[in-house]
């Protein structure tokens, strides 16, 4: 055992959805409480603290947690907040500042889509009077794009949206709890061709928080630890087609994804075959056939196999999203990347609280995507003791 090694030895959630005269601070409050819980730890044993949000403020907390001084750093990444505060962390622990540190995520949002100011993201007021900054308008170009290189049918997208239900569905933490036919997945009302209501998250309430260790120390507080083997956070490159990025480039390149997947895997020393249990972005069910292929899961064009075949399911040969992913959660911001390190931890340990992937899966992936370019991928492992 590497003593720079950094473990996840608790792991906290509170369930995702809509929960009136409930704060995002009781939400964050919460999820942190059962992690700690889930680790055996009192708040005066974290060393550093890392928290993430849209619609709060982190370090705030500890006035409910607790006054110990803790150092407590708030970061903020769009989508991809969580994945970016747990490589925080894990780079502290790594870096000697402690033993133990907590990760938070949490959002509280309005209902309907997410308003964004072009300025905000470096970009002239033109591209918001134009409707580019409406996502869904963006999401919905960069699937077509897809479908068209790839020949991917509609019937695959829709395949997405119905496995994700299910997942959903036996998940007591998810938002949406109702299975879906991939007929009525297609026959949902229109947002933007081709994708329909049913194949987009929403934005809603949670919060998840996760314990780490670094070393012996996490042997101490958890009988199955799970290693961090990596975390990598990349931008966008030249060339590469994001949200709220103004330009089109006739080839796919630059790809945040693609690099934060390849550093990830390699960094990690596995190739993607090893995977065993998956979580990748799924704004919208586009999303999620593009980034199996950008993270090396599958090749452009194989999803259609795969979703039709059942390997993507839980009791498949590569078990993706088992919770219901964004789709089935909704998508509190900060919450969001680190409800897939949970679940993944969770698979890993044999605790899954919804549908559990057989066998005795020990390598984990997930990938969280964020505007206007920002991936972080992580890499878990199981380890013999």
């Amino acid at each position: 055992m590497n003593t720079q090694d950094v473990y996840v030895v608790g792991a906290g959630i509170h369930p995702f959805g809509r929960h009136e005269d409930v704060t995002g601070a009781d939400l964050a409050v919460a999820a942190t409480r059962a992690a700690l819980a889930d680790a055996g730890l009192g708040w005066d044993k974290v060393e550093i603290a890392v928290g993430g949000s849209n619609t709060g403020k982190p370090d705030a907390l500890v006035a409910r947690l607790g006054l110990t001084g803790v150092a407590f750093t708030g970061v903020r990444n769009g989508c991809a907040t969580g994945g970016v505060a747990l490589s925080t962390a894990a780079n502290a622990l790594r870096a000697g500042q402690g033993e133990v540190a907590a990760v938070v995520g949490f959002d509280k949002h309005e209902r309907g889509a997410f308003a964004a100011d072009p300025a905000a993201y470096g970009l002239g007021e033109w591209y918001g009077t134009t409707g580019l900054m409406v996502t869904t308008q963006y999401f919905a170009l960069r699937t077509r794009r897809y479908q068209h290189e790839h020949d991917l049918p509609d019937l695959t997208l829709a395949q997405v949206a119905g496995r994700a239900s299910r997942g959903g569905a036996a998940n007591p933490n998810a938002w949406r709890r109702r299975e879906l036919t991939t007929d009525e997945v297609l026959a949902a009302p229109m947002v933007s061709d081709p994708l329909t209501n049913l194949m987009f998250c929403q934005p809603d309430e949670g919060a998840v928080a996760l314990i780490l260790a670094r070393g012996a120390r996490a042997f101490d507080l958890c009988a199955a630890p799970v290693r961090l083997a990596s975390v990598v956070v990349r931008t966008r490159g030249p060339g590469s087609f994001e949200v709220f990025s103004p330009w089109l480039s006739p080839q796919r390149s630059g790809s945040p994804t693609v690099a934060a997947a390849r550093d990830a895997l390699r960094q990690a020393g596995i190739t993607a075959a090893d995977v065993q249990v998956a979580q990748v972005q799924d704004t919208d069910c586009g999303s999620e056939l593009i980034h199996l292929a950008e993270t090396g899961l599958c090749r452009d064009g194989e999803q259609i196999e795969l979703l039709a075949d059942g390997t993507t399911e839980a009791a498949g040969r590569l078990p993706v999203n088992t919770d219901g992913g964004c789709l089935a959660n909704g998508e509190p911001i900060g919450a969001s990347g680190l409800r897939q390190v949970h679940e993944v931890v969770r698979q890993l340990q044999g605790r899954a609280a919804g549908l559990a992937v057989p066998g005795d899966p020990r390598v984990g992936f997930t990938h969280v995507y964020g505007a206007p370019g920002v991936s972080a991928c992580t890499v878990l492992v199981r380890p013999d003791r």
